[in-house]
């Protein structure tokens, strides 16, 4: 039995060490995916979880899910119908850069873009909020990622009352109610780029404080690593209870039925980053994606130029 990270509760599968479907099916339930409607306390999610798979399994796992990853990939390249929006959130040193990494390194990078969004441009601020993330879209046919996003305004923005201070924004918008009003227009903006297929998958990458205060020492302690550290970080984690607090809000208010949240135990980077691949893969299979069926008359000219290029000499 398979127990679940956050509420302990069993599943009835036995997880082989080769099948990253069978994972994602034990674990998917209740486990990761926030159910919409539902009120989200982190202390729920166990950011150590592993379940019974083993490092070494892992790794095997992850492989063969990027090589899968790379054949959707090719396939929605070439429908062209949809586009898929993976989003990343999650406090400094959980791993989102190393996420992205390892589990995009398969796919064609002409069909792969990644943004990442730093604290907003003198332009941007002249801009509703949103603007910079239309901008990023994925193209039909692509895969967009997002390094951080719009979510920052619900978030830092929300427990660094300074950056609200500097959107300039209308008396009349402020206060309190502007973060449900934030929650209502990011659901309506992820509803309509579902409606105009763009496929939507956010994942938050659930660390640890414990584990934090290790990899940011770690960055201390590698002088490779140096430049990956700045003592920002380390003022942003004294404000830990406030952003947890700010990520259970957007969680709770956010995971809608288009676009769920899914909540990633972070601890353990091997499996953090087989969990995603896995359930980005299953989101890809679920499109039923395939190659455009050719017409009679290309296939006709597709037999002609095997003739022309085998009469060569």
């Amino acid at each position: 039995m398979l127990k679940t990270p956050g509420q302990g509760q069993a599943f009835p599968y036995t997880l082989y060490p080769m099948d990253s479907q069978l994972l994602l099916d034990a674990l998917s339930p209740d486990s990761m995916v926030v159910k919409p409607g539902t009120r989200v306390k982190l202390k729920d999610f166990d950011p150590d979880f592993t379940g019974s798979l083993k490092k070494k399994q892992a790794k095997a796992l992850l492989q063969q899910g990027v090589e899968e990853l790379a054949r959707y990939q090719d396939m929605l390249y070439a429908q062209n119908t949809y586009a898929l929006l993976v989003i990343f959130q999650a406090m400094d040193a959980a791993g989102k850069d190393s996420t992205i990494k390892h589990v995009m390194s398969g796919i064609n990078p002409q069909g792969c873009q990644v943004y990442s969004f730093k604290q907003p441009s003198a332009e941007e601020l002249d801009h509703d909020y949103l603007w910079r993330s239309f901008k990023a879209l994925p193209e039909r046919g692509n895969i967009g990622i997002f390094n951080r996003s719009h979510y920052e305004e619900v978030l830092v923005v929300r427990v660094r009352p300074d950056l609200l201070a500097q959107q300039q924004l209308p008396a009349s918008t402020r206060g309190d109610h502007i973060w449900q009003q934030r929650f209502e227009e990011i659901n309506n903006f992820e509803k309509y780029l579902v409606n105009n297929g763009i496929v939507v998958m956010k994942f938050f990458l659930n660390v640890s404080k414990e584990e934090q205060k290790n990899r940011f020492l770690d960055r201390i302690d590698r002088p490779e690593k140096n430049w990956k550290f700045s003592l920002a970080d380390v003022k942003e984690r004294g404000r830990w209870e406030a952003y947890m607090a700010a990520y259970e809000d957007a969680l709770t208010h956010t995971s809608t039925d288009w676009a769920p949240w899914h909540v990633i135990p972070a601890d353990n980077k091997w499996f953090m980053r087989l969990t995603v691949a896995s359930f980005i893969k299953a989101k890809l299979k679920s499109l039923n994606l395939a190659y455009p069926e050719l017409e009679e008359n290309h296939l006709e000219r597709l037999k002609e130029a095997r003739i022309l290029l085998e009469s060569e000499e």
